[in-house]
């Protein structure tokens, strides 16, 4: 699958909270980093994650704010 995106990280999910429609995936991207994901129970049932599984993260946004 080709994307657009530039931003890919790779990592190990660490913990998945799921609710009846959304779900809360933590992944830890290096030591003591973690990016955490709100996606569809669904897809978290459809890609099989779970602890300890290695995925990538894509990160694709119109707008990315910082604070200094």
């Amino acid at each position: 699958m080709a994307l657009s995106a530039r931003n890919l990280l790779k990592g190990k999910v660490k913990e998945v909270t799921k609710g009846m429609v959304m779900a809360e995936v933590t992944i830890e991207v290096a030591p003591g980093v973690d990016v955490v994901s709100a996606i569809t129970t669904s897809s978290v049932e459809r890609l099989g994650l779970a602890t300890g599984k290695e995925v990538e993260v894509v990160i694709k946004a119109t707008s990315v704010m910082l604070n200094a």
